[in-house]
């Protein structure tokens, strides 16, 4: 667990470079005062009962297997830093990965749902990237869809007999994805078309970051293959209590 430690705590180093030294680019997040306050009020209701459940969830895992704590933080900052790396896109905004399918595996969607919004709000705190009004908006985007997604996919392929790398590598990827055409609906219903209405609108939005949007996915998808493959060989036995390799009595150590 210690050397799983060091190389993973090695790789949020690396990529903290590039949050404290970003390209002045527009934040991916909704803004801060950008969506009206019905909406921005709307999501925040909607955001509220994850959160709860999610509480719950961590409040259990921690307290039945207590060695658990490192392995969710390393979760929380691999999401973090992922998702305030900020890649130039079209029409001066900016596209960027999520790091939330990888979580979302190990603890399930709920409990991400609450290291998600930890990492929003440190975000719009600490480097303008998102805001509190539109942080149930952002919570929802990132942290209730992509994750509920990502664990899907992943129990769904595993189920159907894929290979785990498969399965990390689509749950990552496609969370990530689901997460920008959720967004690119928020900000539809908020701005609808005066020509063809929510779903022109979402189009509209879902074109512009599409560009960036589906590499960076596929990015992911691989980095989050890479690090969980890291943590199957060092931290087996946490992933074990965890039941990330189902159910299954012979279980490999390493993602084919």
């Amino acid at each position: 667990m210690e050397r799983v430690r060091s190389i993973l705590l090695a790789l949020v180093y690396c990529l903290s470079v590039f949050v404290i030294f970003p390209n002045s680019v527009y934040a991916m997040h909704i803004a801060e005062g950008f969506l009206p306050m019905n909406w921005a009020a709307f999501w925040w209701i909607v955001m509220l009962p994850f959160l709860i459940v999610g509480l719950r969830s961590i409040k259990k895992t921690v307290k039945d297997n207590v060695n658990l704590k490192m392995l969710l933080a390393m979760a929380g900052a691999f999401a973090f830093v992922l998702s305030a790396l900020k890649i130039p896109s079209v029409t001066g905004s900016s596209s960027h990965p999520t790091g939330v399918g990888l979580g979302a595996i190990l603890f399930g969607p709920t409990a991400m749902s609450v290291l998600g919004v930890i990492v929003l709000i440190f975000q719009a705190v600490l480097l303008a990237h998102g805001g509190i009004t539109t942080l149930g908006a952002n919570t929802f985007s990132m942290a209730i869809v992509g994750p509920f997604v990502s664990y899907g996919i992943y129990m769904g392929l595993q189920k159907l007999g894929a290979s785990r790398g498969v399965c990390v590598f689509f749950a990552a990827a496609l969370g990530d994805l689901m997460t920008y055409i959720t967004t690119a609906f928020q900000l539809a219903l908020a701005f609808p078309s005066a020509q063809g209405g929510v779903m022109a609108s979402a189009v509209k939005f879902m074109g512009i970051f599409a560009v960036t949007q589906i590499p960076l996915a596929i990015s992911e998808g691989l980095l989050t293959v890479l690090v969980f493959n890291l943590l199957t060989t060092y931290s087996s036995k946490e992933l074990k209590q965890l039941a990330v390799f189902g159910n299954k009595k012979d279980v490999e150590l390493e993602v084919k």
